[in-house]
């Protein structure tokens, strides 16, 4: 039997590339299992129950090799246990020249030793892609953030009404509350801003 697994990173990704080869394959719908989530680990609702449907003879169909994980370590893992303990085969559309399992079991020892060759180098490549993409958002985040950009609400300009009310509390002339009243700020908000205004100062 054809399985087909087809992971996004998160639930606003588009899937349909992955479908529409699965369904080329001729794979029926129902054995075609979705998941919408990191590949950090295998802890996926859609994959375990593919993996306890899996039986020996069966074709695991992906579209690339870190459709199945993100884990250098977890990818040999499941792949081992998927090809050599529940016996099923797996195929990686994207390579399928090198990462076609029912290719290396046809030449015995010689061949798990090759495809655990493969296996690693990939995985390996997989990972590193990872944690270099990782690595760019980072400094992507870092060059924003020294520009200004606020992630995570808009950022809202601080009024001469606000420096106002500010000074007149840190003077002692009014209170915290009347500060908030005067400026129409609720208390998080407000000190929120205060933050703002004093890292903007240098203060």
């Amino acid at each position: 039997m054809k399985f087909g697994y087809v992971r996004v990173s998160a639930k606003d990704q588009n899937t349909d590339r992955q479908l529409k080869k699965m369904y080329e394959l001729g794979i029926e719908d129902r054995y075609v299992f979705v998941d919408k989530q990191s590949g950090k680990d295998f802890d996926r609702p859609k994959y375990q129950v593919m993996k306890q449907m899996l039986r020996e003879g069966d074709e695991l169909y992906l579209d690339a090799l870190d459709r199945l994980g993100r884990d250098y370590e977890g990818i040999i893992r499941e792949w081992k246990e998927i090809t050599r303990i529940i016996n099923a085969d797996i195929v990686v559309l994207e390579n399928e020249v090198l990462f076609d399992s029912r290719k290396f079991k046809t030449m015995g020892d010689i061949g798990k030793l090759l495809e655990d060759q493969f296996l690693s180098m990939l995985s390996y490549v997989a990972e590193q892609e990872r944690k270099k993409n990782k690595q760019r958002q980072a400094e992507g985040i870092e060059i924003a953030l020294a520009k200004g950009v606020n992630f995570g609400r808009p950022k809202v300009k601080i009024t001469e009404e606000f420096k106002v009310s500010y000074r007149e509390w840190k003077a002692g002339n009014i209170t915290a509350v009347s500060a908030m009243q005067k400026v129409g700020m609720k208390p998080n908000t407000f000190y929120r801003r205060v933050k703002e205004y004093e890292l903007q100062m240098g203060i």
